[in-house]
C-alpha cells in the first residue's frame, strides 16, 4: 500500500524513517511488500535509479525478512515523529522533564472553563443567563469535572429562568455555550370594532365565503378597488347591527409586466489555482506556519477545517487547521434569445407571487410584444392571477348597535 499517508498526527506518533533501497531490484522489493501489506509512502528515485520511500517504525522492523527474500539492502536516512524525540528527551532529562510538566499543565489547564457564551432572547438578556448559569457554578476558571451531566445543569438553570421553556448547554473543549429558548405566550385578545371587508384592487371574484357579515357582491361579480364585499351592517330597520365582517374573497386580477433580459449572463468560475494554508491553533487564535509565498489572486473562494487536539474525552485548546484558496474568474455566457426570455419570465413570475401574497396562483399569461434591443430581450406580458382581494375597512359613520369580535361569536 502506498501513495500519500493521511493523519499526520497518527504519523507523528506512531514514528516513521525516510530508507534508501541501496541494493536489490526495486520492482521486486516493491511488490513483495505489497503482498505483505506494508505501509509505504512519498515513493521517488534518485539520478542513480534507486528507490527512496517512507516506511512507518513497526512497518520498518518487519522489513528485514522481505529484505532477505529479494537480497535487497537499505539504509536510514531521516527519522521523524514521537518515538524518535522522546529518545532524544531521555537524553536530555531537564528538557524532558519540562516537556512532561507543559503536558500536565496543558492537561489541567483543558479541563477549565475558560470562556462562557450566553445567547439571549427579547425577554431574557444575557446578563440574566450568565447570572443564573454562575449561581449553578457554570463561570470562568471553573473546573469542568465540577459541572457534572449537562442535561442536569440545563434543568437547574431553567428553573433560575422563569420564562425559559428549554435551556440547552453545548461544552466545545474550553467553552460553554448557553442557548435559551422562551416560553410563548398568548397574544392578548384584543376587542376589534365593527368593519367591512372591502376590494384592495380591481378584480373578478371566483370565491366569496362569508363567515360573519353580509355578502355583498356573487361569483363572477365586477368589482372595483374600495367596493364593499362583505358588509358589517347586517339586520334590518331597528334590528339593524354593525358587526366584524369576517371571510375570504378571491378574485381575478391582472397585471402588465415589462421584462428586460440580458442575452448575456456572468457565472463564477475556478480556475484550477489554489493556494493551501496551514494553521497552527492555540486557544482561539489561529497561527499561520505555511503558505506565505503563494499567488495573490484578484478574485477568491476561501474554505476552512480547524481541528481541536483530543486527549480521551477532553479538547485540548491546541490544534491544527487548513484553509484552501481558489482563484474564481467571471465568466460571460451567451444566451438565446428564448433562454433570455424564459429566464425574465420566470423571475417575473417569482416577483409577483410574492407581491400578491400568500395563496395567489397564475392562471394564466399572455405576451403582448417581444423585441431584441441593446443586447436584452425585451417582453410586455399579461398575468392573469387569482389572490385574495379581500382587505379590512372600519366602520365608522353609522349610529347602530356595534358588536364587538368577541361578543359577535
Amino acid at each position: 500500500m502506498w501513495g500519500r499517508m493521511s493523519g499526520s498526527w497518527f504519523q507523528y506518533v506512531r514514528g516513521f524513517v525516510r530508507v534508501k533501497l541501496e541494493k536489490g531490484d526495486s520492482e521486486r522489493f516493491l511488490n513483495e511488500a505489497l503482498k505483505r501489506k506494508l505501509e509505504l509512502w512519498s515513493l521517488s528515485f534518485d539520478r542513480e535509479g534507486r528507490l527512496h520511500f517512507n516506511v512507518a517504525l513497526p512497518d520498518y522492523f518487519r522489513l528485514r525478512p522481505l529484505l532477505r527474500a529479494v537480497r535487497a539492502r537499505t539504509r536510514v536516512g531521516e527519522r521523524h515523529g514521537l518515538p524518535f524525540q522522546m529518545a532524544r528527551f531521555s537524553r536530555r532529562k531537564t528538557f524532558a522533564a519540562g516537556f512532561f510538566g507543559f503536558i500536565v499543565a496543558l492537561y489541567i489547564l483543558s479541563t477549565l472553563v475558560w470562556h462562557v457564551d450566553a445567547e439571549g432572547t427579547a425577554t431574557i438578556t444575557e446578563d440574566q443567563i450568565l447570572a443564573a448559569a454562575r449561581a449553578e457554578g457554570v463561570y470562568p476558571f471553573q473546573w469542568s469535572f465540577r459541572l457534572g451531566e449537562t442535561s442536569e445543569l440545563a434543568d437547574r438553570i431553567a428553573q433560575r429562568l422563569p420564562n425559559a421553556s428549554w435551556v440547552g448547554i453545548e461544552k466545545q473543549g474550553t467553552k460553554i455555550g448557553i442557548t435559551v429558548v422562551e416560553s410563548s405566550r398568548p397574544e392578548d385578545s384584543k376587542l376589534q370594532g365593527p368593519r367591512d371587508l372591502v376590494a384592495g384592487v380591481d378584480a373578478v371574484v371566483t370565491k366569496i365565503i362569508a363567515e360573519n357579515g353580509r355578502p355583498k357582491v356573487k361569483r363572477n361579480d365586477r368589482v372595483r378597488k374600495g367596493d364593499v364585499l362583505i358588509s358589517g351592517i347586517v339586520g334590518e330597520a331597528e334590528r339593524t347591527q354593525a358587526v366584524v365582517s369576517k371571510g375570504e374573497v378571491r378574485g381575478l386580477v391582472w397585471y402588465e409586466y415589462k421584462i428586460e433580459s440580458p442575452l448575456a449572463k456572468e457565472i463564477r468560475a475556478y480556475t484550477g489555482e489554489e493556494i493551501t494554508k496551514k494553521y497552527w491553533l492555540i486557544g482561539n487564535r489561529a497561527l499561520q506556519v505555511s503558505g506565505y509565498n503563494g499567488p495573490t489572486f484578484e478574485l477568491s473562494d476561501s474554505r476552512s477545517s480547524f481541528k481541536k487536539l483530543k486527549l480521551g474525552p477532553w479538547t485540548l485548546p491546541i490544534g491544527s487547521g487548513i484553509e484552501k484558496e481558489r482563484e474564481v474568474v467571471i465568466q460571460s455566457e451567451n444566451l438565446s434569445e428564448e433562454e433570455a426570455k424564459n429566464a425574465g419570465l420566470a423571475q417575473a413570475r417569482l416577483e409577483l407571487l410574492a407581491k400578491c401574497g400568500e395563496g395567489a396562483v397564475i392562471k394564466a399569461e399572455k405576451l403582448l410584444h417581444e423585441q431584441t434591443e441593446n443586447g436584452k430581450v425585451v417582453i410586455n406580458v399579461l398575468f392573469e392571477v387569482e389572490q385574495s382581494i379581500a382587505l379590512e375597512r372600519p366602520i365608522v359613520q353609522y349610529n347602530v348597535p356595534q358588536i364587538s369580535d368577541t361578543q359577535g361569536e
